[in-house]
């Protein structure tokens, strides 16, 4: 692309652009009082505030959401309640700017997220359910052991593994203890 240190016009850097008028515009607002220069920094740091101050108006009216907020009170899904209205041509609206409503609802203190039926993006509380913490399913407790394994009479080349976690539960600590001589080994 030819660039305007080299010498080349607005028009011939606005035909590789596409765009006739983004680079007259781009240099009108970003060029300096102080020799008329266009300053990389300065322009990024208007780009900047302006997506800052850039106010969207909603895409959805509070009509819209009305009917939607209906919906998921009658526990309807997300993608129930989208392909519902996209069938019926009433409104165009996407799963996830139904669950955007549904936490911003719940930021502002709302109960809509009470409604939904997959509650566990929203911090749903798991009552009834035992505590697995910690506990490898599948796996033998040391009480379990056979008989045999309880004495040292066995002959030598009988060894015993297990595991520690650490308290991160990333961590581990590899155990391995010959039965008969005692002789262990860490990893």
């Amino acid at each position: 692309m030819p660039k305007r240190k080299e010498g080349a016009s607005n028009r011939r850097q606005r035909q590789q652009i596409g765009n006739p008028s983004t680079i007259g515009r781009e240099l009108r607002r970003n060029v300096t009082n102080h020799g008329g220069k266009y300053r990389v920094e300065k322009a990024h740091n208007y780009a900047t505030a302006m997506r800052r101050t850039c106010r969207r108006r909603a895409r959805f009216s509070a009509e819209d959401m009305a009917g939607e907020v209906g919906s998921l009170r009658r526990r309807w899904s997300a993608e129930q309640i989208s392909g519902t209205l996209r069938k019926t041509g009433e409104l165009r609206i996407s799963t996830e700017a139904i669950y955007r409503r549904i936490r911003w609802d719940k930021k502002t203190g709302g109960t809509l997220w009470r409604h939904t039926r997959i509650m566990s993006k929203f911090g749903r509380k798991r009552y009834g359910r035992v505590n697995s913490r910690g506990v490898l399913p599948g796996k033998r407790h040391i009480s379990a052991r056979p008989s045999q394994a309880e004495g040292r009479r066995r002959h030598i080349g009988r060894w015993e593994g297990d595991t520690v976690m650490g308290s991160d539960m990333r961590h581990c600590v590899l155990t391995l203890v010959e039965r008969k001589t005692g002789y262990a080994i860490m990893k």
